[in-house]
């Protein structure tokens, strides 16, 4: 299925309206399907997976803003520490400790989320957002921690997912009050996007409505 190109211009149309940055999530998609969008005018791209990010990133242009959006290992920091724009996922002090020893050894600082854990499923991954008011970013020079990055449950009850939603966002204005430098919210995903517009997100990240399904 060729991308969607009157979603991609809904969406950007929104994203613009609202302030947000559209993370296309391109993971198992051929290049031809990224450079569809980036000619379109899109720049940020999401993947999932070290070794598919670290292919395409050499054969793509270069002005692209890789986003890591799995589960990241620490072992495999090093890997994508030399280009990446931002990674969603931090969900431990183990990992944010790696990035940091890798942005130091590049002299760079490495964009990061910290990822939250708002759903129900014990299944994901993240702080609890309890932990997160007890962590001295400034620990961290090489670390850059933007702001937040969650997944609400994947449930059809838009009450529970708002919820979760705006408990993040709380989190979000809560850690910004120490940490003026915080500008990322990213939150909302290709089944509830609208919704977490709605709630405060300033990043989403969307795959299959761009792409088509992954079968």
């Amino acid at each position: 299925m060729p991308v969607d190109v009157a979603f991609f211009e809904q969406i950007t149309a929104r994203c613009q309206a609202t302030g947000a940055t559209l993370v296309a999530v391109s993971k198992t998609k051929p290049a031809a399907d990224i450079m569809a969008l980036y000619e379109l005018g899109q720049r940020h791209f999401g993947e999932n997976y070290v070794q598919e990010l670290v292919e395409k990133a050499d054969q793509l242009p270069p002005d692209i803003c890789w986003h890591f959006i799995g589960h990241l290992q620490s072992n495999k920091v090093k890997y994508i520490a030399p280009f990446v724009h931002l990674i969603h996922g931090i969900d431990s002090i183990k990992l944010l400790n790696e990035v940091e020893k890798q942005g130091k050894k590049l002299g760079r600082r490495v964009g990061c989320l910290l990822q939250l854990h708002i759903a129900q499923e014990s299944t994901k991954f993240g702080f609890d957002p309890s932990e997160v008011k007890g962590i001295d970013l400034t620990q961290w020079p090489h670390a850059e921690v933007r702001g937040l990055m969650g997944m609400a449950s994947f449930s059809n009850s838009e009450p529970q997912v708002r919820q979760e939603f705006l408990q993040l966002k709380q989190s979000f204005v809560d850690l910004k009050a120490h940490y003026t430098q915080l500008d990322t919210l990213s939150m909302g995903m290709s089944g509830d996007y609208n919704l977490a517009l709605d709630c405060g997100s300033n990043m989403l990240r969307i795959g299959s409505l761009l792409f088509g399904s992954r079968g």
